[in-house]
């Protein structure tokens, strides 16, 4: 039976996916429909078909998302396909929105490249919202998810590969100016999301040699609330044998970690490795 703090949770849930998904469709609407480009999304590609089809957008993007949506309830789990059922049928409900309150608008930037520039920008920030709360906001999202789970892919190199055919599908239509725009607008969509993702999820791994070990050790445990493992270490030189300590800190702690060293140990020899993804394997 679901408590009040369940449904509660379930309702923050819903506000954060709906924000993620209005800031996509704004990025949509007003920045992506206007450049008339075609940047690694089942919109992108619903403008192009919007020259042959006569329906709305809001109208094509439901189609397209439908197969998807149902290839990424199978392959990604429950929790992937319920929370993408929502926002792909809120993204068509948003850019319905739009069309009606604001038709036929033209560029804010009255820039193609800076319409560009803005969409990958905007959207990004929505869709690292989505991808960091286990969702998609649908259609080429759900191709770079299923990717990142069986081929191991970042999700940015995962999006610029598949947004790539959707990307020259506007030579269909467009000039030769619109479909680099998209191409390149795909490229570096794909590094923009990876740089939102992991500036959330990148940690690092210290490795310290330090005279002061125990203390460090304390530090780690009481104070970082974190983990450390230590190894034995015999040096080249002299083989002498020393303790090397180490752990996995966010940016935050990382900072914490090296004021206290600099304090208490100048002379401490460090190793920094960045680290995007840790997990433990389930017991065979």
């Amino acid at each position: 039976m679901k408590t009040k703090t369940d449904y509660k949770s379930i309702l923050i849930e819903i506000n954060i996916l709906t924000i993620a998904i209005a800031i996509i469709a704004v990025a949509v609407y007003f920045f992506l429909v206007p450049s008339h480009t075609s940047i690694s999304s089942m919109s992108g590609l619903g403008i192009v078909l919007s020259n042959f089809v006569p329906l709305p957008l809001s109208a094509i993007t439901m189609i397209l998302n439908v197969v998807l949506l149902i290839i990424g309830f199978f392959t990604c789990g429950k929790e992937f396909g319920l929370k993408t059922v929502y926002t792909s049928v809120m993204l068509p409900v948003f850019l319905g929105i739009f069309e009606n309150i604001f038709p036929n608008t033209g560029s804010i930037t009255n820039s193609q490249e800076l319409d560009v520039l803005c969409y990958i920008l905007v959207v990004s920030v929505g869709l690292s919202i989505l991808f960091n709360r286990n969702a998609s906001s649908g259609g080429l999202d759900i191709v770079a998810k299923i990717m990142n789970k069986y081929f191991h892919m970042e999700l940015g190199k995962a999006m610029s590969l598949s947004g790539m055919c959707v990307a020259l599908s506007a030579a269909l239509v467009y000039d030769k100016k619109t479909v680099v725009l998209s191409v390149l607008g795909t490229y570096f969509n794909g590094i923009v999301l990876d740089h939102f993702i992991f500036d959330h999820n990148i940690k690092r791994r210290v490795c310290i040699i330090t005279k002061k070990e125990e203390e460090l050790r304390q530090f780690i445990v009481r104070d970082l609330h974190s983990g450390a493992t230590i190894y034995e270490a015999i040096g080249a030189y002299n083989m002498e044998k020393r303790n090397e300590i180490i752990t996995i800190v966010d940016k935050g702690e990382y900072q914490k970690l090296m004021k206290y060293i600099n304090q208490e140990d100048p002379e401490a020899f460090i190793t920094v490795y960045t680290v995007s993804d840790m997990r433990y394997l389930p017991k065979k």
